[in-house]
C-alpha cells in the first residue's frame, strides 16, 4: 500500500486511489463539488485544491486538484497550506457570485453540501455587489422541483443523469455564466432514476417535490432505518417523519445492495402511508346492518380468539408484503398446514424454485453490487427497469467493465472519469437481452431477442447447451437465434465475472430453469458464475422460507373442509384471484378477519378489521431476492390503535393458550422463535443489533441533536412535555437523546458528521470511499452457493410457441409506476402510471385494421375489456401484452389465451 504524507503526517492508503478519495477515506476534511464517489473525477470545480510538494525538501510546492492527482507512493501534500486554503476560499466566492441569498427559504437548507463547503473553506462575506444573473425554472414533473438560480455549475446532475443512469432528456445548455441544466422544454423527466438528482445535486437546484407538499426542515425529522417495500430487491432507505406524517424517503447507503441510489418508485412511493384510506381503529361488522362499528382492541382480539379456538376450522393467508414475524405469527396461530403464503400457486412455485436454485446450486446468488461488477450479462425474460429497477441501473454500470479494462491497460485510472469515457466512447461490454418486447436497456445491449416466453426459455436452454454438452439439446431452433445463443455463450465463457439474470415476472418456470442451466454450465466450465433471480414483492423470498401454500390451494381447502374462519394478513386478495374465485371463497367462509393498513376490496369484505402498521410505523424483517435478511424499524409511534400485525396475533395466541407466547413482547423474541421452529432457518441468525443494544449505556437517537419543537408539538393538547414513547423492539429512541457518535450500520437513522450536514456525510461512515460501512453492511445473507455441487440440469425444454387462429397469448407487462399495489396510491406516482391498454405489434394491428389508440374488445378468462391499443414494435406475432396491476386487470391470471373481437369506436 502506498504511503502518502498529508501536512507531514504519513498515511497508508489503498492502491489506485486519487488524493481526494484517499484523504476522505482517512477521515480528513477537504471541500469538493464536482466529484462524487460513484461518478469519479473530472476536475471541473477546482474546489479540492491542495499544495503538492516534490519531496520533503520542497518548501514552495504547486497547486493541484486532489481529485485529479494519483495517491502514489511518497506523495506529499498540504491541505492546510495558506495558498491552498486561500484558493479554495476564492473558488467558493466565485461560485457565490450568482448564488441567491435564500438559504432560509431553500428546501436544501440545513442539509446542503454548498453550505457545508462554504463554512469549511472559510468564506464568510460576499464582496460582489452587482446584479446576479437569473434563470427561468422548469416544471419537471411530480417528483422534482427545479430552482436553477441556485446552480454552481458542478455538472454532477448531467454526469449522473446521462452517463450513469442513461437518461437523455436532461442536458447542459449554453456555457460559462449562462450554463443551464434542464430539459429542452418543460416536461416530466423521463428517467426512472431521476429522483437521485435530489441527493446528487450539492445545492438546492433539484429538490424533492413530494416533500415540498408537506415540507419540514431536515433537522426536525424523526427518522429510522428502513427497507423499500416496492419490489423484491430490498433497497435500504431512511424514512423521515414529523407530526405523525411520513415526509420523505432518503437513500440509506449499503454497498452490497443499492449503494448511493434509489429508483423513483422507491423514493417517491411512500405517500400511501399518509393516505386518507388508512385504517386506524379496530372495527367489526354489525350482524344486522352489515356496517362497520368501532370496537375496543381487547374486544376485537377476544372475538378473534373465540373464532380461532377450533384450529381445524381456521385458515390463514399471509402476504409477501408483510414481515417475516407477522407471517410467522399467523402460521403459528393457524398451523403450518393451514397457512398460505398469500401468493398464487404459480408464483409460489416459481419463488420456491428460485430459492432451490440459489440454495442448492453451485452459482452464487448475486447482490446488486455483484451485478454492477459483472463483465458479461445474459437477461432471460425480465424487463428489469420495470420489475427490478435498481438491478437495471446496476446492469448499466456492468456494461462498462470490459471497456474500462482497456483504459487501465492504457494507464488511465478508473477514477479519471472523463479520460476513461473519452477513450472507450460508446463501447459496451457483452449484454444479451431476451425479452418479450423492447426494454429501456436495449440501448446498451449487444444483441436483443424478442419472443414469446417459451421461446425465450428455449433460447436460454440453447445458450446452456453451447456451454456444456451435458445440458439438454434444443431441437428446431432458428439459425439466427442459434447464432445469437452461441454468441452469448462465448461472451459468458470468456468473461471474468459472468452473470445470468431471470425472474418470475412472466410466470414461466422454464425461463428460470434455463437461467439455472446457463449459470451451472458456466460453473462446470470452471467459472465463478453468478445468478440473479428477481421476485415480485418485498418479502416474496421470505414466504418461500416459511413454506406456505398458494392462495388457490387455500381456497380449495376452504371449499372442501369445514373452514369457518379465514384470517387475511396485509393482502388484497382481489388483486391476486379472479372475482369468481373470490366470491365463492366468501360464500365458503363464515368469518373473514383482515389485518391491513389501507382500505381495499378485501378489507371491505371483512367481518373484523384490525389496523396494521406500515413499514414506517412498525418493525420487522424482510428477505430480498438474493436471500439477504434485513430489518426495518418504525420511524414514528402512531397515536391510534395501529400496531404490528404480529402484535395483534400475539394477543390472539395469548388468549388461546394453545401456544406459549408469553415472551413475544419484542420483535427479537418473535424472530428467535421463528428461527428455532422453522426448519429452513439454520442456526442463530442476527439480522440487526437487538433491543438491548446500547453504546455507553445509551440508545441510538432517531433524531439529530438539532431536532426542535418537542416541547411544543403537543401544546394544543397538553402544555406539559410528554415522555417519549418506549420502543421494546429496537435500541432506537424516539427523540434526539442518546449516543451522539456514529451509529452501527444497521441502526443508522441519519448520516451526519461535524461539518457535514448533507448526504455526503455518508463517506464518514465507510471503511473507505465506495466501500462497506464501518462494522459491515446491514443485513445477513441466508443463502450461499454449494460451489462443489455437481449441477443437475433441468431437462424439460418447452415446445416452440405456436400462435392460435383467432386467439392471442396475453402476457403480463409490468410498469415501474402503477403495477405495484402500495406505491400506486402515492400522489406523485399516480401521475406517472399509464392508463389501461392492450399492446400489439404494428403488423398484427395492421392485419386487424387497427392503429394507435384504436379501441378493441379483449375477452379473457370470462371477462371482457374495451381498451385502446398501443403499438410495441418488437412484440411477437400472436402475442398481446396487458399491464399488470392497473385498474380492471386485478386478479386476471396471466399468461392466458384471449380473443380480440375487433375495433370499436
Amino acid at each position: 500500500m502506498p504511503t502518502i504524507y498529508i501536512d507531514d503526517n504519513p498515511y497508508e492508503v489503498k492502491e489506485g486511489k486519487n488524493l481526494l478519495d484517499a484523504v476522505l477515506s482517512l477521515g480528513e476534511d477537504l471541500p469538493y463539488f464536482c466529484w462524487h464517489p460513484d461518478l469519479g473525477s473530472v476536475g471541473a470545480c477546482r474546489q479540492c485544491a491542495v499544495i503538492q510538494f516534490q519531496d520533503e525538501e520542497d518548501e514552495q510546492g504547486r497547486l493541484v486538484m486532489a481529485c485529479m492527482t494519483p495517491a502514489s507512493e511518497g506523495t506529499r501534500i498540504s491541505i492546510q497550506h495558506p495558498d491552498a486554503s486561500q484558493f479554495r476560499e476564492n473558488v467558493i466566492e466565485w461560485l457565490m457570485v450568482n448564488h441567491p441569498h435564500d438559504c432560509p427559504v431553500c428546501d436544501e437548507g440545513g442539509e446542503c453540501h454548498l453550505q457545508d463547503m462554504t463554512v469549511m473553506s472559510g468564506h464568510n462575506y460576499r464582496d460582489f455587489r452587482f446584479k446576479k444573473r437569473t434563470h427561468r425554472n422548469q416544471d419537471l414533473g411530480p417528483f422534482i422541483n427545479h430552482e436553477m438560480n441556485r446552480c454552481i455549475a458542478c455538472y454532477r446532475c448531467v454526469r449522473y443523469y446521462r452517463d450513469y443512469a442513461g437518461g437523455g432528456d436532461l442536458q447542459a445548455f449554453a456555457a460559462h455564466d449562462h450554463v443551464y441544466f434542464g430539459r429542452h422544454e418543460d416536461g416530466v423527466l423521463e428517467s426512472e432514476f431521476s429522483g437521485n438528482l435530489v441527493e446528487v445535486c450539492p445545492t438546492g437546484v433539484f429538490t424533492d417535490k413530494t416533500l415540498k407538499r408537506h415540507y419540514t426542515r431536515k433537522w426536525d425529522l424523526q427518522s429510522a432505518p428502513s427497507i423499500c417495500n416496492h419490489c423484491g430487491l430490498g433497497c435500504n432507505t431512511i424514512a423521515g417523519e414529523r407530526y405523525g406524517t411520513l415526509r420523505r424517503i432518503l437513500n440509506r447507503y449499503n454497498s452490497s445492495v443499492n449503494g448511493s441510489f434509489l429508483c423513483d418508485r422507491g423514493r417517491f412511493g411512500y405517500e400511501f402511508v399518509n393516505d386518507d384510506a388508512r385504517i386506524l381503529t379496530p372495527v367489526m361488522k354489525n350482524v344486522e346492518t352489515r356496517q362497520f362499528e368501532e370496537v375496543s382492541e381487547d374486544d376485537a382480539v377476544a372475538k378473534i380468539a373465540e373464532l380461532t379456538r377450533d384450529k381445524n376450522s381456521v385458515i390463514g393467508i399471509g402476504s409477501p408484503r408483510a414481515s417475516l414475524e407477522s407471517n410467522f405469527a399467523l402460521r403459528t396461530l393457524v398451523g403450518s398446514n393451514r397457512y398460505s403464503s398469500g401468493m398464487s400457486n404459480a408464483e409460489t412455485e416459481l419463488v420456491n424454485l428460485s430459492r432451490q436454485i440459489l440454495n442448492d446450486g453451485p452459482a452464487h446468488s448475486a447482490s446488486l453490487k455483484d451485478v454492477e461488477k459483472s463483465d458479461a450479462v445474459l437477461v432471460l425474460g425480465e424487463d428489469l427497469t420495470n420489475t427490478a429497477p435498481m438491478m437495471a441501473l446496476a446492469v448499466r454500470q456492468a456494461v462498462r467493465n470490459q471497456p474500462v479494462e482497456k483504459a487501465k491497460q492504457a494507464g488511465i485510472p478508473e477514477w479519471n472519469d472523463n479520460a476513461v469515457r473519452e477513450l472507450i466512447q460508446d463501447e459496451k461490454g457483452p449484454l444479451y437481452l431476451a425479452t418479450p418486447t423492447n426494454t429501456k436497456l436495449d440501448d446498451v445491449a449487444t444483441k436483443t431477442y424478442n419472443a414469446a416466453p417459451q421461446d425465450l426459455a428455449r433460447f436460454g436452454f440453447a445458450v446452456a447447451q453451447f456451454l456444456a454438452e451435458e445440458s439438454p439439446k434444443v431441437i428446431g431452433l432458428d439459425e439466427d437465434v442459434k447464432s445469437m445463443a452461441k454468441s452469448a455463450a462465448d461472451a459468458l465463457k470468456n468473461a471474468k465475472r459472468p452473470l445470468v439474470i431471470s425472474g418470475t415476472s412472466l410466470l414461466n418456470k422454464s425461463l428460470i430453469q434455463s437461467a439455472a442451466n446457463v449459470a451451472w454450465s458456466l460453473c462446470a466450465n470452471g467459472k465463478k458464475a453468478e445468478i440473479a433471480l428477481t421476485v415480485p414483492e418485498a418479502n416474496s423470498m421470505g414466504m418461500s422460507f416459511l413454506e406456505g401454500q398458494g392462495i388457490e390451494s387455500a381456497f380449495e381447502r376452504a371449499a372442501s373442509d369445514d373452514i369457518k374462519t379465514a384470517i387475511i394478513l396485509e393482502n388484497d386478495l382481489t388483486r391476486r384471484v379472479d372475482s369468481k374465485a373470490w366470491n365463492q371463497f366468501l360464500k365458503n367462509v363464515e368469518n373473514i378477519v383482515v389485518i391491513d393498513h389501507l382500505e381495499n376490496e378485501t378489507t371491505a369484505a371483512a367481518d373484523i378489521l384490525l389496523p396494521a402498521g406500515t413499514f414506517a410505523d412498525s418493525d420487522g424483517t424482510l428477505i430480498n431476492n438474493e436471500g439477504r435478511a434485513q430489518r426495518f424499524f418504525q420511524a414514528f409511534e402512531d397515536d391510534s390503535a395501529v400496531q404490528e400485525s404480529w402484535r395483534w396475533l400475539q394477543g390472539v395466541l395469548d388468549l388461546g393458550k394453545d401456544t406459549d407466547v408469553s415472551d413475544w413482547y419484542s420483535l427479537d423474541n418473535v424472530f428467535s422463535a421463528m428461527t428455532k421452529s422453522v426448519d429452513t432457518f439454520k442456526g442463530d441468525i442476527v439480522v440487526a443489533p437487538d433491543a438491548k443494544f446500547r453504546i455507553n449505556d445509551q440508545k441510538i437517537p432517531r433524531s439529530p441533536y438539532r431536532y426542535s419543537g418537542r416541547t411544543a408539538m403537543k401544546a394544543n393538547v397538553d402544555i406539559h412535555v410528554h415522555k417519549p414513547p418506549q420502543d421494546p423492539d429496537s435500541p432506537l429512541s424516539f427523540s434526539m437523546e442518546g449516543y451522539s457518535g456514529k451509529q452501527p450500520s444497521g441502526l443508522t437513522s441519519f448520516f451526519w458528521s461535524p461539518g457535514w450536514n448533507s448526504v455526503q456525510s455518508t463517506n464518514k461512515y465507510k471503511n473507505e470511499v465506495g466501500g462497506e460501512l464501518r462494522g459491515g453492511d446491514p443485513g445477513i445473507r441466508l443463502i450461499e452457493p454449494k460451489r462443489n455441487a455437481s449441477p443437475k440440469y433441468f431437462t424439460e425444454v418447452p415446445e416452440p410457441f405456436s400462435p392460435r387462429e383467432g386467439e392471442w397469448l396475453s402476457i403480463p407487462l409490468h410498469h415501474i409506476f402503477g403495477s405495484e399495489e402500495l406505491s400506486a396510491k402515492s400522489f406523485g406516482l399516480s401521475k406517472r402510471a399509464p392508463e389501461p391498454y392492450v399492446a400489439l405489434n404494428p403488423s398484427s394491428a395492421e392485419k386487424l385494421g387497427l392503429q394507435m389508440e384504436s379501441r378493441v374488445s379483449v375477452k379473457l378468462d370470462g371477462t371482457e375489456h374495451t381498451l385502446p391499443i398501443t403499438l410495441h414494435e418488437n412484440l411477437p406475432d400472436g402475442v398481446i401484452g396487458l399491464p399488470v396491476g392497473l385498474p380492471d386487470f386485478n386478479g386476471i391470471p396471466l399468461p392466458n389465451w384471449s380473443k380480440i373481437s375487433g375495433a370499436t369506436e
